[in-house]
This record gives C-alpha cells, structure tokens and sequence, in this order.
C-alpha cells in the first residue's frame, strides 16, 4: 500500500515537472515577439495618455509593445477581450479602477468576472479627479459652489465622461456630500467634450481628469478648478486644494492605472514584466514625465497589493451605485 502510494506520488510529481519546467522555459525566453497593450477607451483620454509613454520607455527593457484601443461598453469590451486571451503574456491589459469597478457593480450582464479572470501584474499610477467651473461662475471654492446652486435651484448641471464613470460617481458622491440633489448631471462620451462645453460656457461645472490639458486651462484662466480628489495635493500643481481640505473629505477618491493578464499567466512572465515596469518608474525621467502628466508613480506595487487596491475601490464605490441604482448595460 505504502509501495503504491509511493508510485502515485511519484507520477504526480513526474507529471507536474513538466508544466513547471514549461513555464520556466517560457519565461526564460519571453518575450520573443511584440507584446499586445489593449488600452479599453478610444485614443485621447487618461488611459491612452499613460499607455503610450509606458509602452514607448519599456522598450529597451521588454521589448515592442503595440497598442490597441478597444473602446465601447464602458472598458468591457478591452478589458475582455484580454480576460479571454491566451495566457502568455503577449495580451496585457491597461486596467484599473474604472474598467473593474464598471465590471464588478455597474454591470447586470458583466462580459467577464474581474476578479477569477484577470491576474494583477503591478499598478503603474494614480491619478486624481479635479471639480471645475467656467471662469464666469462667480465662485473660487467648493463651499462657495455649494452656496451658489442652492440660491438657484435647478439651474446649474455639471458634465462627466459617462454614466457609470468615476467621474460620474465623484460628481454624486460630491451632490451627496454637499447635500445638492438638484444639480443636474449630464453625461458626455468621453472627456473632450466635456472640457469643450466647459470652456464655452455650455455647462457651467465639470467633473474632469487632473491631466496636463486641464491643469493647463486652469492656469490659463480658461477654466477654475475648485479642488482635486486626491488624498495629498497634486505634485504637479500643488496649489490646488483638496476635497478634503475644501471640506468635503468624503468626496476623496483616487483612480487607479495598472497592467494586468489574463488569469493563469505564468508567475515568472508576469513578474518579468512587473520588474521592468519598476526599473521605468524609478528612473528619475519617467517619474518627472507622470508628474507633469497629472499622476503619481507607484513603483512598490506587487501583483497582491493592486489585487487590494482594486477590491477597495468595489468596497468605496458599492453603497454610492447600490442607492444610485445605476446600470450600464
């Protein structure tokens, strides 16, 4: 009986030595071709703008990286059509907290479950929200905001990205907050022409990226932003108040960026490609290059830790879509 046990264990181990030295191998080699990067939003928005500089910088240390922007579907479509590739690192995807938490609340028929069909590499940044006006609005604070629709019931909207985003979210967390149930949302595809109609005087509040192109507008006059979402002032304009210290602390909230695979990636081709992605953030260029970009590097991320990061974004936003009722499908 022992003998045969014996042999069982013996086979088990025989069978299983082959996979791993599989993996090895696979590892070892990879990549011997270009890498596919499917950013899930069309060219132009946050994700595009941090997909193209990482996978132009990567290069020398991973190889080509070709970009595909699959947009549609609130990032199901991408996030997806990666989710169902073959797991061998040549199909990566630039997620985060938006595509996630679309998939995982905002989604009565989801394309693919985010947490068993996606495996964490490493998140790259965080990037922060900004709440902003047009110039002529007569206000330069978010309680001075609050004040303002209140005096004018059902006047004033504010425009987001689209519905289910987490710049629609912010924007009712923020209404939730300030106790405004009569400031009218009105959703955009996509972030250009919400920052159109905000600088035409279209919508008179905007809920928008922190990203060059709006800081940029601030500082031209050409819109106001009252405050940004993140924890600490921005690197990058470190005059703009938060929401926190404007005296709305509920209304904090940080977007994640990260690359992830489809689930069963091999352990050693995901951490290849989260090593190389720590050498680029450390290097003094990069790190000034995502500043300037309006995010923050997150060079200590592990595949565990943005596993976290994501699972606590579902947390935050749960309660505020349960009560919205929202559905994007």
């Amino acid at each position: 009986m022992h003998t045969s046990r014996r042999n069982v264990l013996k086979l088990l181990a025989g069978a299983a030595t082959p996979i791993a030295l599989s993996h090895h191998a696979a590892a070892q080699s990879y990549p011997d071709r270009p890498i596919r990067l499917v950013v899930p939003f069309p060219p132009g928005g946050a994700y595009d703008s941090l997909g193209r500089p990482w996978a132009d910088k990567i290069k020398p240390l991973l190889g080509t990286i070709v970009i595909e922007n699959i947009g549609g579907a609130g990032a199901s479509l991408g996030a997806a059509t990666v989710a169902k590739a073959r797991p061998d690192g040549y199909t990566i995807l630039l997620g985060g907290t938006l595509p996630h938490v679309n998939e995982a609340l905002l989604k009565s028929k989801p394309l693919y479950d985010p947490n068993k069909d996606l495996d964490p590499i490493m998140q790259i940044a965080t990037g922060a929200l900004a709440i902003a006006v047009h110039p002529s609005l007569p206000v330069t604070s978010l309680a001075e905001l609050v004040a303002h629709v209140k005096a004018n019931p059902g006047k004033l909207s504010y425009g987001h990205v689209g519905v289910g985003s987490t710049n629609h979210l912010t924007g009712e967390l923020f209404k939730l907050a300030a106790g405004l149930p009569e400031l009218v949302q009105i959703p955009y595809r996509g972030a250009g022409p919400v920052i159109t109609d905000l600088m035409g005087g279209q919508i008179p509040v905007g809920v928008v990226a922190c990203t060059p192109q709006s800081l940029g507008l601030h500082k031209a006059g050409k819109l106001r932003i009252l405050a940004v979402t993140s924890m600490r002032p921005l690197i990058a304009a470190p005059e703009l108040p938060t929401v926190q210290q404007a005296g709305f602390a509920k209304v904090t909230n940080e977007s994640t960026y990260g690359l992830l695979a489809p689930a069963g990636t091999p352990k050693p081709i995901i951490e290849k490609i989260a090593s190389a992605t720590r050498t680029l953030l450390k290097t003094a260029e990069y790190s000034q290059m995502m500043i300037e970009m309006g995010f923050e590097g997150t060079p200590d991320s592990d595949p565990e830790s943005f596993r976290k990061v994501l699972a606590d974004a579902v947390t935050f936003w749960e309660p505020l879509v349960r009560s919205l009722g929202v559905k994007i499908d």
